[in-house]
């Protein structure tokens, strides 16, 4: 069985912790922008905070982020941190 150096998983790892850090700034810059433009619009409509077009952005980005997250996050939550590892080990055993 092939073992994983630790040069190997400390790549891994700042890899993954980039990717975390990614999609945090995507976050960030996600809501900061979407509440500009709600506020903005919100103030500046006639139709005021009921006005749905001021929330078109915010819907169709969330979208995006959530794809984000899912790629970030999505094999965690389904399929556990060591799952490629396990899967590995259970192949080679049989």
């Amino acid at each position: 069985m092939e073992t994983c150096s630790n040069s190997e998983k400390l790549e891994r790892a700042k890899r993954k912790v980039r990717r975390i850090k990614g999609f945090y700034i995507h976050a960030l810059v996600y809501l900061l922008v979407n509440l500009f433009i709600i506020f903005s619009n919100g103030f500046a409509e006639k139709n005021g905070f009921a006005d749905m077009d001021s929330y078109y952005t915010a819907i169709l980005w969330g979208f995006g982020l959530l794809a984000h997250g899912l790629t970030v996050f999505g094999s965690q939550m389904i399929l556990g941190d060591d799952w490629e590892e396990r899967k590995i080990r259970e192949m080679m055993n049989k």
